[in-house]
């Protein structure tokens, strides 16, 4: 990844982080508890109150990504 694009998404990261403290604290907590054959599970519900919904089923390569996003972020466990 370039590292300019690291440094122009660590302030929208950390103003994210103040705006929704519990879903990054969500995250933190998650991450903890994950592993291999996990499901994640999105859902979207839009302005109209139709829901999308989709899951997928975590593979050690997936994990090991959210890890690395984690570490380059910096996400602590509240």
């Amino acid at each position: 990844m370039n590292p300019m694009t690291l440094l122009q998404l660590r302030p929208m990261f950390e103003a994210f982080r103040e705006r929704h403290p519990k879903f990054v604290q969500f995250f933190g907590y998650a991450s903890d508890h994950i592993g291999e054959d996990s499901v994640l599970e999105l859902s979207i519900t839009d302005a109209q109150g139709k829901k999308i919904l989709t899951n997928i089923r975590l593979s050690p390569e997936d994990i090991e990504l959210f890890r690395q996003v984690q570490s380059v972020f910096g996400q602590t466990k509240s």
